[in-house]
C-alpha cells in the first residue's frame, strides 16, 4: 500500500515538473513558433503547382500600346538589375507574401493587410497589427509598384525601393512585430518547405533577410493591373464606352485630375493617358502637391521625414488603377466612397500652405452628373482578371 502511495506521488510530481517547464518554455518562446496541424506556420497547407505560373512575362502581357510607351520609357520600370523576375524567385515570394510565419506570433502575412479581391489593399482605413493594434495609416495597394520609377515607396516615401521597404513591416512594433531580421530568418529555416524553395530560387538553401527581401520584391514587381475596360478602350478608340464614361474622363482631364494620376505626356484632354503615376509622386517640387484635405495636418507625412514646411501634407500618390476596389481612400482612409472623395474635391479643399497647383480652396466646380460620370469612368479602371488570377492567390490551401 506505502508503496503503490509513493509510486503516485512520483507521477504527480513528475507530471507537475513537466507541465511547469512546457508553460516556461512557452513564455519564453520568442517568436512563437509553427503549430500543429499545417506546414508549420498557421497558414495552412502549402499548394503549389508542378509547372511554375509565368511570372516573367507579367511585363510583356501588356497593351500594345502600353508596351511602346514603356519602350519610350524605360526609366519607369523600377526592377534593379541585381534582382530579375524569376518563376523561382517569385513563387518564393508568393509564397513569403501569405505566410503568417512572417510575424511574430503567427497572425499576420503580408497578405492581411493588401487583399487580392481588393486589388491588394486593405477593406479597413487602419489595418491591425499582430496583437491587434492599428497601424497609422491605410494600407497602400501594391499593384504596378514596378512601374514607379523614382523607386521610393510607402505614403512617406520612407524606404528607398522596394526590396528596402519588404522587410520594414516584418520588422514593424505594430505591424508583424519581428524583433529583428536574425530572428526571422531562424524562423523561416525551420519550417520544412523553404529550403527548396530557396535552392530553386536562388541556389541555396541558405535563408537570408536579403533573399526574403529580393523573393518578395520579385512578386510584388510581378502584380501588374492593365487588362482593363479602359485599357481595351484606349485600342478600339473608345467604342466600348458608355457616354457618362467617355465624359468621365474629359472631365478629369480638362480638370488636371490626370496631370497628378497619369503621366504629363499623355495626361491632356482627349489624349489616351497611361494611369502610371510618373511626373507627380507627391513630392512638393515648387508647384505643391497637397490635396487640401486640411491646413494644419496633425500626419505630417512626407514632412516628418524632411523636416521642411513645404513637405507638410505631402503624400505618395496612389495609382487610380483599380480605384473602384481599393476603398477606404486617403492615407488615413478617412472617406469610404468615392463620392466623398469626389465630394472633398468639389467642395471640401482646404488652403493648406503647400497646395497643388491644380488645387482650387473650396473646391473645383462640379456639377453632380459630372461627378457620376467621373465614377462611371473610374470603374473602367477595374481589372477583373486581377483579382482573381491564381498566380497571384494565396498557395496556402485551408
Amino acid at each position: 500500500m506505502y508503496l503503490k502511495s509513493s509510486l503516485i506521488l512520483l507521477f504527480v510530481a513528475t507530471m507537475m515538473t513537466v507541465n511547469s517547464l512546457s508553460c516556461k518554455k512557452e513564455e519564453d518562446a520568442t517568436p512563437q513558433q509553427p503549430g500543429p496541424g499545417t506546414d508549420g506556420n498557421g497558414s495552412g497547407t502549402l499548394n503549389l503547382p508542378a509547372t511554375l505560373y509565368d511570372y516573367v512575362n507579367t511585363r510583356n502581357n501588356m497593351p500594345p500600346w502600353l508596351l511602346d510607351f514603356m519602350r519610350a520609357n524605360p526609366q519607369l520600370d523600377n526592377t534593379p538589375t541585381g534582382n530579375p523576375i524569376t518563376n523561382e524567385g517569385a513563387t518564393l515570394g508568393r509564397v513569403l507574401f501569405y505566410d503568417k510565419a512572417l510575424s511574430v506570433n503567427n497572425t499576420i502575412a503580408c497578405a492581411s493587410c493588401h487583399h487580392q479581391a481588393n486589388a491588394f489593399s486593405d477593406i479597413v482605413a487602419q489595418s491591425k497589427g499582430f496583437d491587434g493594434k492599428v497601424t497609422r495609416r491605410n494600407s497602400m495597394p501594391v499593384v504596378n509598384t514596378r512601374f514607379f520609377k523614382d523607386k521610393t515607396m510607402f505614403w512617406d516615401f520612407r524606404a528607398a525601393d522596394i526590396e528596402t521597404q519588404t522587410l520594414m513591416p516584418i520588422l514593424d512594433h505594430i505591424e508583424m512585430g519581428m524583433p529583428d531580421l536574425a530572428t526571422l530568418e531562424n524562423k523561416l529555416k525551420g519550417i520544412t518547405y523553404y529550403p527548396a524553395l530557396f535552392k530553386a530560387a536562388f541556389g541555396t538553401t541558405d535563408v537570408t533577410s536579403d533573399k526574403i527581401g529580393k523573393a518578395l520584391s520579385q512578386f510584388l514587381r510581378s502584380i501588374v493591373s492593365f487588362n482593363s475596360k479602359y485599357d481595351k478602350g484606349v485600342q478600339n478608340n473608345f467604342a466600348n464606352f458608355t457616354s457618362a464614361e467617355l465624359e468621365g474622363l474629359h472631365t478629369m482631364q480638362h480638370d488636371f485630375c490626370t496631370e497628378c494620376h497619369s503621366d504629363f505626356s499623355t495626361s491632356a484632354f482627349g489624349q489616351k493617358s497611361s494611369f502610371l503615376i510618373v511626373d507627380n509622386t507627391g513630392v512638393n517640387t515648387g508647384l505643391g502637391s497637397n490635396n487640401g484635405l486640411e491646413e494644419n495636418y496633425t500626419d505630417k507625412g512626407y514632412g516628418e521625414i524632411t523636416h521642411q514646411p513645404q513637405d507638410q501634407g505631402t503624400f505618395k500618390i496612389p495609382s487610380l488603377r483599380n480605384v473602384a476596389l481599393t476603398a477606404p481612400y486617403m492615407h488615413d482612409g478617412r472617406f469610404a466612397t468615392l463620392e466623398q472623395v469626389l465630394e472633398h474635391y468639389a467642395s471640401g479643399i482646404k488652403a493648406n500652405p503647400a497646395l497643388g497647383t491644380q488645387m482650387r480652396v473650396g473646391g473645383i466646380p462640379l456639377s453632380a452628373t459630372q461627378k457620376s460620370n467621373i465614377i462611371a469612368f473610374l470603374k473602367t479602371l477595374t481589372d477583373e482578371e486581377l483579382v482573381k488570377d491564381v498566380k497571384y492567390s494565396d498557395p496556402f490551401k485551408k
